[in-house]
């Protein structure tokens, strides 16, 4: 595999401080819909101002189309709205997954489905039927080979006291599967996945998962402890094994994997050195250690992995939330590439096309 090229860069402007978390899609005519959170105002931060902004490419992702609005926080109420994944509905709709955010102690997964094509879109549902905040990644939903639909989440815990003036939010995360039978209507939860890690300030956050050829589902989660952690479901996701340290060193920042559909073949991208205390940086802002980017691909369903090709590794950016898209014989990625002069490692968004050797 080799690092491919750039082939767009959305970095941020007066008025737009922050384009990052996006996902791809394929249309019936051949075009690539891209969709990402377009931050807005003055703040990049997470729960600031943002829409979700599209853009479009007739060529397999060499071009990109001008962007344009296709929902807002203020249609959903909400602080702001991010975060995407796309699924294709079994009626042929598409349909889009979105994090709508009220506030630190409300935050879910929401579906919104387009029979035009992206057009149009119907009423948000929830696909957390429960109370909270739970934290949901973009490109992250999984339809399994049976038609369930699998919504990771890491679940916050907030405690509301504004009437004294005051309200917490606790970092540690659990991570939980909602899960549905009838393409998005109603959605069912899994059992919680804990870190038992007495120094964690993390927990397991923004997990994912990916189904095995043997019809076993690999889920992770991101950790402040060196590794992602990682857990099985032999149950199409209704239950999970306890989480243990897997094989993936990181930083606090998210995995993401796909399969392969032209060899089967699972393709992880990560950042694959942890943040430890003495590592010496670079970067003028805020990275989390999120460089370099990594790829490695299986061909024993996560038995063993090659070694990593590294995409990206300047020392004074940083390098997360992946979107991956197969198109041919090349693979798109989307990423968070910001750095000094974006004034954040998730303020400037980045396209890649990366050929697949097969």
């Amino acid at each position: 595999m080799q690092t491919g090229m750039i082939v767009q860069d959305i970095p941020p402007k007066r008025g737009n401080p922050r384009n990052s978390e996006g996902a791809f899609i394929d249309l019936p005519d051949g075009r690539i819909l891209f969709v990402y959170s377009r931050f807005s105002g003055d703040s990049a931060a997470d729960n600031a101002p943002a829409s979700l902004a599209a853009i479009e490419s007739s060529d397999g992702g060499l071009t990109w189309r001008d962007e344009r609005i296709i929902l807002t926080a203020e249609q959903d109420q909400a602080e702001n709205i991010m975060s995407v994944s796309f699924q294709r509905m079994q009626n042929g709709d598409l349909g889009l997954f979105y994090f709508i955010r009220h506030g630190f102690e409300d935050g879910k997964a929401h579906l919104r489905r387009s029979s035009d094509h992206g057009q149009s879109w119907s009423e948000p549902v929830s696909c957390v039927p429960a109370r909270g905040y739970y934290v949901t990644n973009n490109d992250r939903i999984v339809r399994l080979r049976d038609g369930r639909l699998i919504v990771p989440a890491g679940y916050h815990r907030t405690i509301d006291s504004r009437k004294r003036g005051f309200e917490t939010w606790d970092g540690r995360s659990t991570a939980v599967f909602f899960y549905s039978d009838d393409d998005g209507l109603t959605w069912r939860e899994s059992n919680l996945c804990t870190l038992n890690a007495r120094t964690t300030r993390s927990g397991l956050q923004e997990p994912g998962l990916i189904e095995l050829a043997n019809g076993c589902l690999y889920g992770w989660a991101r950790t402040d402890v060196g590794v992602q952690y990682e857990m099985f479901s032999h149950d199409r996701g209704a239950t999970w094994t306890a989480p243990q340290p897997s094989g993936f060193t990181s930083p606090c920042s998210p995995l993401s994997m796909k399969r392969d559909p032209g060899t089967g073949s699972l393709i992880a991208i990560w950042n694959p050195v942890p943040n430890y205390i003495t590592r010496p940086s670079q970067a003028k802002i805020w990275s989390g250690g999120r460089t370099p980017l990594v790829c490695a691909i299986s061909r024993d369903e996560g038995t063993t992995w090659s070694e990593p090709i590294q995409l990206e590794d300047d020392p004074a950016c940083g390098y997360c939330y992946t979107a991956m898209h197969f198109v041919g014989d090349n693979l798109l990625l989307a990423y968070c590439a910001g750095g000094t002069d974006d004034g954040g490692c998730l303020n400037r968004l980045r396209i890649r096309l990366l050929p697949i050797t097969r």
